[in-house]
This record gives C-alpha cells, sequence and structure tokens, in this order.
C-alpha cells in the first residue's frame, strides 16, 4: 500500500518492533520501572516547561497548557501506567539483545 504524504507517494509505514515476547521481567525489577517511568515523565514535563508550557485542566495546543504537567505522583494511574509500559518496553528490547539488567 502506498500513501500520499507532504505531496509525495510514499510507502505505508510498518513499524518494526524488537520480539519481546518471551522476556519476563523479574519482581527486582520492579523498583526500577517506578523510578525510571518517573525519570521520563519529568524529563518530559521539563521539555514541556522549557518550550513555555504550563498546567492546564485541559490540553490547549495553542495556550501551551497540560493537564499531565503534575509530579509523577499526582499523575492519573492510567497516566502512570504509560510511562511504565515505555520504560518496560525499553527493558524488555534490552533484553532481548542480549543485554543483562541487573543492579551491582
Amino acid at each position: 500500500m502506498t500513501v500520499v504524504s507532504r505531496g509525495r507517494f510514499v510507502s505505508a509505514y510498518v513499524p518494526k518492533t524488537i520480539d519481546t515476547s518471551h522476556i519476563d521481567l523479574s519482581a527486582d525489577l520492579q523498583e526500577l520501572v517506578e523510578r525510571l517511568a518517573e525519570n521520563s515523565h519529568d524529563h518530559w514535563a521539563q521539555k514541556r516547561l522549557d518550550e513555555g508550557w504550563r498546567y492546564g485542566s485541559k490540553r490547549n495546543d495553542v495556550e501551551k497548557e497540560h493537564p499531565d504537567l503534575l509530579p509523577y505522583g499526582e499523575l492519573s494511574e492510567p497516566e502512570k501506567e504509560y510511562d511504565r509500559t515505555t520504560v518496560v518496553e525499553a527493558l524488555k528490547a534490552i533484553m532481548a539483545l542480549g543485554y543483562e539488567v541487573k543492579r551491582r
């Protein structure tokens, strides 16, 4: 299938993710997942703040307001889960590529 993008024909994008279906994270990595999820959120929030965004009860791209510009601990569970999923998939991909993740 081809699609038109910016006035030209291009092949349809097909994501090619690393197969992590055989990877299970150990229970001791759950603390790491939570800490990295918080860090990921903080990086996202800092970038938005640096770009002039501020907290707003509803997302408003024109006014640069976003309801998730809060400390990680104050986010809703679905928002925290979004960050956790990103971290879990990154850790699983690292392990699927043959690396070990363990505490020193």
